[in-house]
């Protein structure tokens, strides 16, 4: 076996044998989505032309399986796969020629794609792709198109056919730029014909296309292929001076990575307030040493300007990202504030220009003119998106882009595509259609919810149902190992989703576990810089954290379990709110915040006086906050009743100290799970409702208010008591 350099072999011939001809056509896409050197999060398809037998005659008919429209190679499974008859494939050209306005970008290509449905073998339900053409009208039985960096640094340069021959003779063609569709699958048809000895195609700024009759074989020639072109790239880049020489040489230095982080700390949430202005954006970055060796170079001003070249990158990246000239030893975080501003005003108002220029009268109104890449000297990039997902691929594609442009630097000049061409792909109508298919976005989607005392009882329980509507969740807990169990509940349960850029915190899914001392202003503000780093900021905050002291027999509690009570249920309230408060300035979008009381509040009874003191504060303290914190701000509490029934706060010890308290009988060999039944029915008997509470019930409330259900609803207590008359207001 040839040995590799630059990409993974990984066929296994034994695995491959044990599979069916669509089996075998997966694990063939899963290998090669599994390394980012081949191809991106997302991109590129494969295909393979199979012998099936027709449902209807039962007579052997020839199919094309193709990866569908949407899905990732890397995780990709049969149902991700399009099943066409090769033949009718084949018969609509004829559909195509006889159009009088077949031929490139002409309403004939967008109308081609909708006859697709026609060809489904099988009922097939996964939507076609666009490059089907590309897969069905070249010769081999097995075909490849990828997208690897090495390859598309060729051809995004300036003199891409003439490198094609240098660096792969007659082996690979070459066709110039051209949307992917019908008619650039009749090219390729071209080429295959006339040049016969040709196994891949070069795509002008796109990717390449290979292809063999059998798929070990089509494997391993994708996988040659990519080997050369990277080969060759790193050859000439070292020639010319490798990484000190990348980009024009540096420019500014990076920050120590303590500074970096610290910088982004204190701007990230006011950039996802001003990037936010239409709809909310869920922030990724990225620091690592290629970023900021581009960020940092001379000629990175110039390259970014020059936007993306695949179609792939910019239809995440957008045509071009912000890049902010910043001096990292000469400036301070103000004056990046004010070059952000700035660039910001200037990206906008260029891509509403953008817009302008390009436009066809049928085009889709102007989306959101804000960048979703952001390029800062000495820092790196910060990358947004709808979801931690969304920012986490959009910051993988660029970085993408900057390994073209480092491979085209090296061995000629980066071209980008020229703007019509890539507003055409922007704004083309089929991608509009999609994005118009999509099932509506989640009622908490875009929102970030902090859950302080989320490692255990209500405040697990109001992560889960947080995140069952579409929020990012950051599980917080005194303790890190609580607060990471919950987070991964969560993950476990819901994904990671796809995208693998982003480092350290940054790499999270919807849900991150952190740690913070309430009690300790420094631990907040250290926990709330932590979630800037993860998600760009926060929209809400949950406060589910609290503790109970019981007084002795004679009634007595001591002063430090006093003080302590009172620092946990008051005063770690308001600290996470004042510092909350200033990220939600600093941000300037609406936001939650939720504390927790108790019934107790306003009952008083024997055996809880720190607590119930402590609670009645923390009603106050909700109209406080509400006043402070108005307009941006809504403020709210909840009031629970006792909660037994997974409550870090009745531990058997406690449970059977409240039995015996209440004179309820109980054996000291009886299961905990059958202790804490009796006295969560206790409670609940002396209820209206006459049902236990538990945390999931609370939860609800938590997710109430954080929502916009309520969005006229500040300064109150929601109480979830099951009806405890006493606690009636007077």
């Amino acid at each position: 076996m040839k040995a590799y350099q630059h990409v993974n072999y990984l066929w296994d011939r034994a695995h491959a044998a044990s599979l069916d001809p669509v089996g075998r056509l997966v694990y063939r896409s899963n290998l090669l989505g599994s390394d980012q050197r081949v191809t991106n999060t997302g991109g590129g398809n494969t295909s393979a032309k199979l012998r099936e037998r027709d449902p209807l005659t039962g007579q052997p008919v020839e199919v094309l399986w193709v990866k569908g429209s949407g899905g990732d190679l890397r995780t990709s499974t049969r149902e991700n796969f399009s099943s066409l008859y090769q033949r009718k494939l084949l018969d609509l050209q004829a559909l195509y020629a006889a159009r009088p306005d077949q031929g490139l970008k002409a309403p004939a290509e967008d109308d081609m794609v909708g006859m697709f449905a026609h060809t489904t073998f099988n009922l097939n339900p996964r939507p076609s792709s666009i490059d089907t053409p590309l897969h069905s009208f070249l010769p081999g039985r097995h075909v490849d198109h990828m997208h690897p960096n090495a390859i598309i640094a060729i051809a995004a340069s300036a003199n891409c056919e003439r490198l094609t021959r240098e660096i792969f003779g007659g082996e690979m063609a070459y066709v110039p730029w051209m949307r992917p569709g019908f008619e650039l699958g009749l090219a390729m048809q071209r080429i295959a014909r006339e040049q016969p000895g040709v196994k891949a195609i070069m795509m002008g700024q796109h990717g390449f296309i290979s292809w063999d009759d059998d798929d070990e074989a089509c494997y391993a020639r994708t996988l040659g292929f990519i080997e050369r072109a990277a080969a060759y790239l790193e050859a000439k880049y070292q020639a010319k001076g490798g990484d000190a020489a990348a980009f024009g040489g540096a420019k500014y230095a990076s920050l120590a990575a303590a500074r970096r982080h610290a910088v982004l700390a204190d701007i990230l949430p006011w950039l996802r307030g001003r990037v936010s202005q239409q709809r909310r954006f869920i922030g990724t970055v990225q620091d690592d040493e290629p970023i900021l060796r581009f960020v940092n170079s001379r000629d990175a001003a110039r390259l970014a300007e020059l936007g993306t070249s695949c179609p792939d990158h910019f239809l995440r990246t957008k045509i071009k990202p912000l890049y902010v000239d910043w001096d990292p030893q000469a400036e301070d975080t103000a004056a990046l504030r004010r070059k952000l501003a700035a660039g910001l005003e200037d990206y906008r108002r260029d891509y509403a220009a953008y817009y302008a220029r390009c436009r066809h009268a049928n085009s889709p109104a102007m989306r959101d003119p804000n960048p979703t890449v952001v390029l800062i000297p000495g820092v790196g990039l910060v990358a947004w998106g709808k979801d931690k997902s969304e920012s986490r691929v959009t910051a993988e594609f660029y970085t993408c882009a900057i390994e073209v442009m480092r491979g085209a630097e090296a061995i000629d000049r980066y071209i980008a595509l020229p703007p019509q061409e890539a507003f055409d792909i922007e704004y083309w109508l089929l991608e509009e259609a999609k994005l118009r298919r999509m099932p509506p976005e989640k009622e908490l989607a875009r929102q970030v919810v902090i859950v302080v005392g989320a490692g255990s009882g209500i405040g697990r329980e109001t992560a889960h149902r947080l995140v069952k509507d579409g929020a990012h969740v950051v599980s917080v807990d005194l303790k890190l190992d609580a607060a990471q169990a919950t987070a991964k509940e969560i993950t476990d349960r819901h994904g990671l989703g796809i995208g693998v850029a982003g480092s350290g915190i940054s790499r999270c899914g919807p849900a991150v576990g952190l740690a913070a001392d309430i009690t300790d202003r420094a631990s907040v503000r250290a926990m709330l810089d932590q979630v800037a780093l993860a998600y760009g900021g926060f929209d809400s905050l949950c406060v589910t954290a609290g503790v109970f002291w019981p007084s002795d027999a004679t009634g007595h509690i001591p002063d430090d379990k006093w003080a302590f009570t009172f620092a946990v249920n008051v005063t770690g309230s308001y600290l996470v709110a004042d510092e909350a408060a200033r990220t939600w300035k600093d941000q300037g979008l609406p936001g939650s915040l939720v504390l927790t009381t108790s019934a107790n509040a306003v009952v008083a009874k024997k055996g809880s006086v720190a607590y119930d003191t402590s609670k009645a504060a923390a009603n106050h303290l909700v109209r406080e906050l509400a006043i402070e914190l108005a307009p941006l701000v809504r403020v709210n509490g909840v009031a629970p009743a006792t909660v037994v029934q997974g409550s870090a706060m009745f531990p058997r010890e406690r449970v059977i100290g409240s039995l015996a308290k209440y004179q309820l009988p109980y054996r000291d060999d009886e299961a905990t799970e059958s202790l804490v039944a009796k006295l969560a029915q206790f409670y609940a008997d002396r209820t209206l409702t006459k049902t236990p509470i538990s945390p999931a019930d609370q939860a609800e409330a938590y997710f109430l208010l954080v929502t916009g259900r309520l969005s006229k609803t500040t300064g109150q207590i929601l109480t979830v008591d099951g009806g405890l008359h006493e606690a009636f207001l007077r």
